[in-house]
């Protein structure tokens, strides 16, 4: 019986996760007053929202690191939506201060596909939303990063390197994408993680290593 509710129950999560929308989500979760006697819903909770659990942190790629053979990892986390896997991220610098003007790389290793314009829109939604660039900025930066970033397929990684007064670089997989010689929209890119006014702070707190 138990076995029955749960996969019936965990089916209905991920055909609602799969569309993204909270609402769907929220309108399947049903309040539960005591939820220890609802076992089904206390194990699917354990198994959702178990952190995540450092393993070692993997290396950068060798174009990367050959090209900056000095950084070092300061830390890692995870990004997770509704208990939903997104990616995991790992923050490579030079430093123990770790800033948004520091040269730093940020390797993130992606668990989902998702299109080259959900990247965009959401890095300008946030960059709009921690108060870098006016509108025509954004829609300039907007351009650069559709020119840049790749479809992103699960497995994916995408590497930012922050290269204090000139931009930022970008490789996919390795291989090098493509660079946004403009240091202000580094700034507000790598922002959108390092911001202490992060929508993520305790993925940004993992990042800088004081998790």
């Amino acid at each position: 019986m138990l076995n029955r509710m749960l996969k019936n129950y965990c089916a209905g999560l991920i055909r609602a996760y799969s569309r993204f929308n909270s609402e769907t989500v929220l309108a399947r979760l049903k309040p539960v007053r005591n939820v220890s006697q609802h076992p089904a819903r206390l194990l699917l909770l354990l198994i959702l929202f178990i952190p995540f659990a450092g393993q070692a942190m993997a290396p950068l790629p060798a174009s990367v690191s050959g090209a900056m053979p000095d950084l070092r990892p300061a830390g890692e986390g995870r990004l997770r939506w509704l208990g939903l896997h997104i990616y995991d991220a790992a923050l490579w610098t030079r430093s123990d201060a770790v800033t948004v003007q520091s040269e730093f790389a940020l390797d993130i290793r992606y668990a989902r596909n998702i299109p080259a314009k959900r990247l965009v829109n959401t890095s300008v939604k946030e960059m709009r939303r921690l108060g870098f660039g006016d509108r025509e900025i954004l829609r300039q930066w907007a351009a650069e990063m559709a020119r840049v970033f790749p479809d992103i397929r699960k497995g994916d990684r995408l590497t930012g390197v922050n290269l204090p007064g000139v931009g930022a670089q970008f490789y996919h997989n390795g291989r090098l994408v493509g660079t946004v010689a403009d240091d202000q929209f580094a700034l507000a890119f790598f922002s959108i993680w390092l911001d202490p006014r992060t929508r993520e702070p305790g993925l940004r707190e993992s990042l800088i290593g004081q998790s």
